[in-house]
């Protein structure tokens, strides 16, 4: 579990591609501090540590997770936005996070406005998945709250401190980012669904 409070940023070192699987090697500043089979979220994707060298480490990325994130995005050099697992006795302070992106979103609008920014994301609503207005939203492991819900799209208003820490800086029309849905949201439309 995550809570969708990024951690630090980390860079794209080097990917390997092995049969289906990606090999993707990130530098980072937790990189020395974490343990072969942890969980880290990357871009919102819960991923597992196979090796750790000085100041990286790496994860397997399979042909499951590629093809529903936007982990096979991922060039040499990138930004990854990174989160260790939640601690069980520690404050939650955006909201529950599985790491299992439901889906991708495309960046339909990007506005800087003063003193913040303000990104549309358009979606398939075809797999189920809505938003709500005030709503909670994880986007590239971001926990974000939705200030706009349109049937296919909504938008997010962004602090300084969240557009100079996470990847969100690079994101501009046009790009793919991974979605996760609010659980109880996921649950509740599944249930009225029946």
């Amino acid at each position: 579990m995550f809570t969708g409070i990024i951690e630090t940023l980390g860079r794209v070192a080097k990917l390997e591609h092995e049969s289906g699987n990606v090999h993707i090697t990130v530098e980072s500043n937790i990189s020395s501090e974490l343990k072969i089979d942890q969980s880290v979220a990357h871009n919102g994707v819960c991923l597992t540590v196979v090796a750790v060298a000085d100041g990286s480490h790496t994860v397997t990325a399979i042909d499951e997770t590629l093809k529903k994130s936007n982990i096979g995005n991922l060039q040499v050099g990138g930004l990854v936005n990174l989160e260790r697992c939640m601690q069980m006795n520690a404050r939650l302070d955006g909201h529950i996070v599985q790491g299992h992106v439901d889906q991708t979103a495309v960046c339909s609008a990007f506005k800087a406005l003063e003193g913040s920014w303000e990104y549309t994301f358009t979606y398939d609503t075809s797999k189920g998945n809505v938003t709500v207005e005030k709503g909670s939203i994880c986007v590239n492991g971001i926990s974000l709250t939705v200030v706009n819900s349109q049937l296919n799209s909504f938008s997010v208003a962004i602090i300084p401190y969240t557009y100079e820490h996470t990847n969100l800086q690079s994101v501009r029309d046009g790009d793919v980012v991974n979605l996760e849905f609010d659980i109880i949201g996921k649950y509740v439309a599944r249930l009225m669904q029946r």
